[in-house]
């Protein structure tokens, strides 16, 4: 579908990242049907800022698709479970591949009034997929998926955890050609889309084929800085488009009010 032309700046649509202190930065959240990278080097919760995001926009009834392609679903459920996520606020699916078993557990689903975290992780795609050829294709396994899940239930937001990891997995022949390719599908399924990026602790490039920002709408950066032996994580916007944002670094925390971005463009205390 063509990107939508609004005609003032009210109807533009917004996801929030539900990070205290970073969407009053942004206008109130990242703009919807955008994709977004979020980089940064391990360490940074990087997953757990994606699935938060992600987590709150099925808490409000919309359909999500999250697939982890660096640990099993139930190692993620987890951590977000001990993080503090109440998953009795919303419905968790698991699927694979298999297109008549997703059909299967789409109709289930829409028998729920609660909004859906779909999860797919590596080995549920496996489990599911037949033949050698078809294994070494992961991103058109994958983007089926996802359209599938488009078409059939009206999925809202995407999250790919990670990027390298899909990198390590596909085939690319010509990576710069297809990974423009990539973007722009995720655009025309008007999908607000969260690509994680394993960076350099250095932080001398946010994606791996130095591509990614420049092709992304909005690029959100994750760092670990150690001040005196003590290590805090550091959160900025480097890019974000249609918004007025605010660059400063803010030092970012979580706690029993979920996560804080605090002290934007200060000195921290530590």
């Amino acid at each position: 579908m063509a990107e939508k032309l609004i005609s003032s700046k009210g109807q533009l649509q917004r996801l929030p990242l539900n990070i205290k202190g970073l969407d009053e930065n942004l206008e109130g959240g990242v703009p919807r049907n955008n994709t977004i990278l979020i980089a940064g080097a391990a360490g940074t919760m990087k997953s757990s800022v994606c699935f938060n995001a992600v987590y709150k926009e099925a808490e409000r009834g919309g359909n999500v698709l999250y697939i982890t392609l660096e640990q099993s679903y139930v190692s993620l459920l987890n951590h977000m479970i001990n993080m503090g996520f109440d998953f009795n606020k919303v419905d968790v699916t698991i699927i694979g591949s298999d297109p008549a078993i997703i059909k299967k557990k789409v109709q289930q689903m829409k028998q729920s009034k609660k909004g859906h975290i779909i999860l797919s992780d590596l080995g549920s795609l496996r489990a599911t997929i037949k033949g050698k050829e078809a294994a070494a294709n992961w991103w058109n396994i994958i983007f089926r998926i996802i359209k599938a899940l488009k078409d059939d239930c009206n999925i809202s937001t995407l999250a790919i955890d990670s990027l390298n990891a899909l990198y390590v997995l596909t085939n690319f022949k010509d990576p710069r050609n297809q990974i423009f390719q990539m973007f722009t599908s995720f655009k025309e399924l008007d999908l607000t889309t969260f690509l994680i990026s394993e960076m350099p602790r250095d932080g001398s490039r946010l994606g791996y084929y130095e591509v990614e920002d420049f092709l992304s709408d909005g690029v959100i950066v994750i760092n670990l800085v150690e001040r005196n032996r003590k290590v805090t994580r550091e959160i900025s916007v480097a890019k974000m488009r249609a918004t007025n944002a605010n660059n400063d670094v803010f030092t970012l925390e979580f706690g029993k009010r979920g996560f804080e971005a605090l002290y934007g463009g200060k000195m921290p205390l530590v």
